[in-house]
């Protein structure tokens, strides 16, 4: 019975998990039925410390995701360097694509709010020297 209750356990977060991680073509389109804006951001997670910083202090924190949940389609555009970190080859892919048309400098961190069809409404180039909330508020604007 115990094992049965862990599979269901794993099962779910394997669901949920699998939820999450859309494709951008698929955030797009979640953009347009829901009537969102898009935050495309594009990080270095495992050698870029400002993007970490980014994650954690914005879009990881309870506030964001509160704000996020009502207003935006979050996608990440992530760069891992490390082996052990590559992403699946469609995904790095499909990354690559989106630096080509929206990080053709390859800035890290890079945010960008995007309108339904992907066309740039704001840009930060680096970590944000906003507050948290004052950041929320230009993505509100």
């Amino acid at each position: 019975m115990k094992n049965l209750f862990k599979i269901l356990i794993l099962l779910i977060g394997l669901s949920v998990n699998a939820q999450e991680k859309l494709t951008f073509d698929q955030s797009l389109s979640k953009a347009q039925t829901e009537h969102k804006n898009v935050m495309l951001f594009f990080s270095g997670s495992d050698w870029c410390a400002p993007c970490v910083k980014f994650k954690k202090q914005f879009v990881l924190t309870d506030t964001f995701k509160s704000f996020a949940d009502s207003n935006l389609v979050v996608y990440n555009a992530d760069f891992p360097r490390q082996k052990k970190n590559q992403l699946p080859k469609e995904v790095a892919e499909e990354n690559g694509k989106l630096a080509e048309k929206y990080n053709s400098k390859g800035y890290f961190p890079m945010i960008l709010l995007l309108n339904e069809k992907g066309d740039v409404l704001k840009k930060w180039e680096q970590l944000p020297t906003e507050t948290l909330e004052q950041f929320i508020e230009k993505l509100k604007s």
